[in-house]
């Protein structure tokens, strides 16, 4: 039994390492477990989205102090970049649609109810 929960814990932790982490979301640790990124280049793509907004491109991460090409290429595989524009574009008012015409008021059908039956 012990070793069907290793091999269960295992695989959700082999599963955890495959998922990419978002540049915009990422947490210090997240970020940490990406291979090429220690301490210091976490806080400093903290440090970066935090003062500047969102990464909207890789291209963006190239401006992060200790990123270069070469770390970024490395870092494409695990590494995503997006779902931080869609929180700055929830900022913005939404253009309001053309009011609909109200719709011509009907008068209801009255039925009227059935006479009751004469006894004979």
């Amino acid at each position: 039994m012990k070793l069907f929960f290793a091999a269960l814990l295992s695989l959700l932790f082999s599963v955890a390492a495959l998922a990419a982490v978002n540049a915009n979301t990422a947490s210090q640790q997240e970020l940490e477990s990406l291979n090429g990124i220690g301490p210091v280049k976490a806080k400093a793509i903290i440090d970066y989205r935090t003062k500047n907004g969102p990464f909207k491109s890789y291209a963006d991460l190239e401006n992060v102090p200790g990123i270069g090409a070469k770390t970024l290429e490395k870092l494409k595989a695990d590494l995503q970049v997006g779902g931080g524009a869609a929180k700055a574009a929830a900022k913005t008012p939404a253009a309001k649609a053309p009011a609909a015409k109200p719709a011509a008021t009907a008068k209801p059908t009255v039925v009227p109810a059935p006479a009751p039956a004469k006894k004979p």
